[in-house]
């Protein structure tokens, strides 16, 4: 296993850090941020959303350490740091930043082998590849992906979703709403903002967003023909995102639920996705590391439209394919 970074120490970084430990898939070499180490361990001790990890501490401002082994911090206010004086060979980009070709080739000029941004690029040519896990990972080559993109959480929530209906019945176009817990980006009191609907207390409001999920879908399935939009509401995590597609072949919904308990059970997309027989709120999926889990009594075919819902923990899912995806870049037989 090659040396990994944590550059971005928020709450994808954090929970990728958490994901990667406790399932025992890497242990960071640096993380960075700029923010104190020692205010940065305490957030990573105790999360709102996932609980009290007593395995973290902060003795000083230049190192974390869980359960007693020691993860370099360095504060990158200055700038990206150099990775290759540190020996970091994969750099995980989660500042939300890295998501224009120029803020990634950052972290390559500075040494690291490659870089793997934990959003949607903003064009095609921003990164090297798009790469979902359970999708389209296999097609990872070392020598051309230095930039890699792992898209959103709504993105790879409904990639799985994607790739089942594609399988099963084909796509004509489509058209998804996701509901989403609301995020660091909106505001936490009424205040003008960048985006206008963002200037409406988060907490409080229910809040329509657009969504990139879609073009981030095109970059993985060029001719997909499905577009769609974004509601933000009170809650801390947990999302649920519905697609509606006109199929090329009708099915019947028993044979359309069918579909996504096999995919759920057994390929690709095993530990992926996931199903629930029974009724459930987004108080079930918090923590779920699963990236979709479709709703089977949500979903149906009805007069020639299939409609699918699937949960996802906007944080818990896409950080543990984040960490995965990490491992995987970072294989040293690669």
């Amino acid at each position: 296993m090659k040396n990994i970074a944590v550059y971005g120490f928020g709450r994808i970084g954090r929970q990728l850090v958490r994901s990667a430990v406790k399932n025992d898939l890497f242990f960071p070499s640096v993380i960075c941020d700029i923010a104190p180490a020692g205010d940065l361990a305490a957030l990573l001790e105790v999360d709102t959303n996932y609980g009290w990890w007593p395995a973290v501490s902060s003795d000083d401002d230049t190192s974390i350490s869980i359960d007693g082994r020691r993860i370099t911090y360095i504060n990158s206010r200055e700038g990206v740091p150099d990775w290759k004086a540190l020996g970091i060979d994969l750099v995980v980009d989660c500042t939300g930043r890295g998501v224009t070709r120029e803020a990634a080739e950052r972290h390559l000029a500075n040494g690291a082998e490659r870089v793997l941004i934990s959003g949607p690029s903003k064009t095609a040519e921003d990164c090297d590849a798009v790469l979902l896990p359970g999708i389209n990972l296999d097609d990872y080559n070392s020598d051309t992906h230095k930039i890699i993109s792992m898209a959103s959480c709504t993105t790879n929530a409904l990639a799985a979703v994607v790739k089942v209906l594609l399988e099963s019945t084909g796509i004509q176009y489509g058209v998804f709403s996701t509901v989403h817990a609301y995020t660091n980006t909106q505001s936490l009191t009424d205040q003008p903002m960048k985006s206008r609907r963002d200037s409406w207390a988060g907490a409080e409001n229910i809040i329509p967003s657009s969504s990139g999920a879609a073009k981030a879908l095109g970059f993985v399935w060029p001719d997909l023909k499905i577009t769609g939009k974004a509601y933000r509401v009170p809650v801390r995590t947990g999302s649920i995102v519905e697609l509606n597609v006109i199929p090329e072949r009708e099915i019947a919904t028993e044979d359309l639920r069918d579909a996504f308990r096999q995919a759920a059970a057994t390929g690709p997309l095993k530990g992926i996705l996931e199903v629930f027989e029974d009724e459930w709120t987004s108080a079930r999926i918090v923590g779920d590391p699963h990236s979709s889990i479709v709703d089977l009594p949500l979903t149906q075919s009805f007069n020639g439209m299939v409609s699918v819902a699937a949960w996802y923990d906007n944080e818990a899912g896409f950080s543990m394919r984040l960490a995965e995806t990490a491992v995987r870049l970072a294989s040293t037989d690669c």
